[in-house]
């Protein structure tokens, strides 16, 4: 595995699009490099296949420009937080050695959202501890930042990036997403395909660039005080 500058982890596949898809395609205009890991496969979602899923998170991956994607499957709704699963999140920070990782924000309306956020931040402490050793025998690593991001729910933000430069590349990777977000033919109505979901997701990023005075903007929550050396 090649090295990244920011790795990003969601529970399901679509989770860090909604929520720092942007952030992610302006680092990779910027000559960063990004992976994706998702815990699940996202196996009991009401509308889509397993095979499907990997397909559209292929198509979105894409269209952020990720440098890779990963999934560990680990069980849906399954994020039960064995040594065994916090172990393989700890090989995979020490093999991509990120220097800034994403979570989910550590509430959410979706458990395994939450779960997600805990097992990181368990993985990120273990992936420092000399004593610990993962299945390859991967060298330690420490994390420089930690950021949570937004998926369902909104708080105050430590940090708002302006994703006005990039606002079509999240839209390409949310529209990647058809059986969850779409509404075809047999798929059962749930939150993600109803008319005005895009809609709350645009309006949430439209409030936080208008905080910043852009046009869209993604919200980060620092697990860490944020170092500075001056304010001007």
């Amino acid at each position: 595995m090649n090295k990244v500058d920011i790795l990003a982890f969601g529970a399901h596949p679509d989770d860090v699009e909604l929520g720092a898809g942007g952030i992610l395609a302006k680092h990779v205009r910027a000559g960063f490099k990004t992976a994706i890991c998702d815990l699940t496969y996202a196996e009991l979602s009401s509308n889509g296949t397993v095979e499907n899923r990997q397909i559209e998170a292929e198509r979105a991956g894409e269209a952020l420009g990720l440098t890779a994607r990963y999934c560990l499957g680990f069980p849906d709704r399954g994020l039960s937080g064995t040594k065994e699963q916090i172990l393989l999140i700890t090989q995979i920070i020490r093999q991509l050695k990120p220097k800034i990782i994403f979570t989910p924000y550590f509430r959410d309306r979706h458990p395994d959202h939450v779960a997600c956020n805990r097992l990181v931040n368990e993985a990120i402490f273990d992936a420092g501890i000399k004593k610990i050793i993962t299945p390859g025998n991967e060298e330690i690593h420490r994390v420089s930042k930690v950021y949570h991001y937004f998926i369902n729910d909104l708080a105050d933000a430590d940090v708002i990036v302006d994703i006005g430069s990039v606002y079509q590349q999240k839209i390409a990777a949310f529209n990647a997403y058809q059986s969850q977000f779409g509404r075809q033919e047999n798929n059962a109505v749930t939150p993600l395909n109803k008319p005005n979901f895009f809609g709350m997701i645009e309006g949430r990023d439209r409030l936080w660039g208008q905080q910043i005075g852009v046009t869209y903007g993604e919200a980060l929550v620092s697990a860490r005080a944020i170092s500075l050396s001056y304010l001007l």
